[in-house]
């Protein structure tokens, strides 16, 4: 076993097809003299699949060169909380539906080891944002980052959250809305795309400031500099609070005066590419978008019923 090199597993959490390309993937590792560390939580099941095989569980200290993640982009959010402090490399093999995040399909395991076994691969890397709660006097009271957005979000469906928003310290608007995200450019075809947000291409150097059901005249969607920042100060009659969400998986309760700042965060996630595939391939096939045109003479048309 060549112990100079470990690469990390972590997989869907309930999902069979994700235990068993992460079994294969393993085996394929062994025979190239690659370690492979897992999620303590998985260790023991594995170690059932693959009793001829060294498998140890990832702790804080890990030292591996890639995390492999048998998923969708769910649980590519999930590996990122281990993977980006860490600043390891982020390889997904999609097992969900859109995986904007993940390289490579499952079906793919054999050209995925082979590559990896080679170091056959390039970095790209994504910018993140880092979060900031203070309360009313000032004092932090919360800190997290964002692989895709940060959301503030009313807490109640009783009353809208009063939110007012400042770009670079210039206030920009009040909005009585339902929240507000803060998204990346890898974040934009996510939640931030559900609430009429533009896409942006991934090595996009922005993020977006988009409203989330603005009651107001001025509701549209704010692409600002990555050096920017972002604040959202809690305003109005409050008494229900709301709930500021990072990537949906962590979150803190704020109240009245509180407020919410967002800035491009020092680590940027990096994401391992096997191969050159344009975004806008990847936009295409992942939303199906139509390139023929609605008018194309091949295309089939129902035929209209008489009237």
């Amino acid at each position: 076993m060549n112990q100079s090199r470990r690469v990390a597993i972590t997989m869907h959490p309930v999902r069979t097809e994700a235990l068993d390309g992460a079994a294969e993937f393993i085996a394929g590792m062994n025979l190239h003299g690659i370690e492979c560390v897992v999620e303590e939580s998985r260790v023991a099941e594995m170690r059932r699949r693959l009793p001829d095989v060294r498998i140890a569980a990832l702790s804080n200290d890990s030292q591996v060169e890639l995390m492999v993640v048998f998923g969708g982009d769910g649980t590519i959010l999930r590996s990122a909380e281990w993977a980006l402090p860490h600043r390891v490399p982020l390889l997904g093999v999609n097992l969900g539906h859109v995986g904007f995040l993940a390289e490579l399909e499952a079906s793919q395991i054999d050209e995925l080891i082979a590559q990896v076994a080679d170091r056959d691969y390039e970095i790209e890397k994504r910018l993140t944002l880092a979060v900031t709660v203070r309360d009313g006097d000032g004092r932090t009271v919360w800190e997290s980052f964002a692989v895709n957005e940060v959301s503030t979000e009313k807490a109640s469906r009783e009353k809208m959250v009063d939110l007012l928003v400042t770009i670079d310290e210039r206030p920009l608007s009040r909005w009585g809305c339902d929240g507000v995200l803060v998204a990346s450019a890898s974040g934009s075809t996510a939640y931030a795309f559900s609430c009429g947000g533009p896409v942006m291409w991934p090595n996009t150097e922005a993020f977006e400031v988009v409203p989330i059901a603005a009651h107001a005249l001025f509701s549209a969607a704010c692409v600002v500099a990555p050096t920017s920042t972002v604040d959202l100060r809690m305003v109005g009659d409050m008494s229900l609070g709301a709930v500021v969400w990072c990537d949906g998986r962590r979150s803190v309760d704020v109240h009245a005066g509180y407020g919410i700042g967002v800035r491009r965060n020092p680590d940027d996630l990096q994401i391992s590419r096997l191969r050159e595939q344009p975004f806008t391939t990847r936009l295409v096939k992942k939303f199906g978008l139509n390139i023929d045109g609605w008018r194309s003479p091949g295309l089939q048309r129902p035929t209209p019923e008489p009237c």
